[in-house]
């Protein structure tokens, strides 16, 4: 008998739940990472194959071990049909993996799930767990600078900006090519 889904979190139209080792979630993530639309903003647009799939989902799974399974990426599902949507990350920065004041927002969507309003309904239950259940100090997110859909993700969920910094994961534009926005504890109560 499988072991039980363990659902992260619940929207509207959606809910997160764990990662699992399963063919069916190693297809779902390289299905995802390789449409060249969906990583554009990524990694200079490279797609990832199948072994780095596999790869990235052990450090996924150790990450809700770690983290107690208050942090880490987890699986977007729509609740309608149950189809997979994409990931969302919340998690502390891999330069500090122990700092769990710091918390990283991030997610990936399906190509067919952008515009719909579903990146800033996630997101911001996900912000309001991390400062009310979680004791975090400070959320951020990056995107690409030319990445105006995760940049008003951001924006809408009450994240400022910060600062633009030369992220080494994006080389095809020079300079400082990756927006940091943010958002304190303080703010966050204070605009409630």
């Amino acid at each position: 008998m499988s072991e039980p889904m363990k659902k992260y979190l619940e929207t509207e139209r959606t809910y997160l739940r764990e990662f699992t080792e399963s063919s069916s979630d190693i297809d779902a993530l390289y299905d995802l990472n390789s449409d060249p639309d969906v990583m554009k903003y990524l990694a200079n647009g490279k797609t990832s194959t199948r072994e780095e799939i596999i790869e990235v989902n052990n450090r996924v799974l150790a990450y809700y071990a770690k983290y107690k399974g208050r942090f880490g990426v987890w699986a977007l599902h729509l609740k309608s049909n149950d189809e997979f949507m994409g990931f969302f990350i919340l998690r502390p920065q891999k330069e500090d993996p122990d700092n769990l004041k710091f918390i990283e927002l991030g997610y990936r969507l399906r190509k067919k799930f952008w515009r719909l309003g579903i990146a800033t309904e996630v997101s911001k239950p996900l912000i309001d767990r991390c400062f009310k259940e979680y004791d975090v100090e400070t959320v951020y997110a990056d995107a690409n600078i030319e990445n105006e859909g995760s940049i008003g993700v951001m924006k809408k969920c009450g994240l400022k900006f910060e600062k633009n910094y030369n992220h080494p994961m994006v080389h095809w534009i020079p300079g400082d090519n990756t927006a940091r926005y943010i958002l304190n504890k303080n703010e966050y109560f204070n605009s409630k």
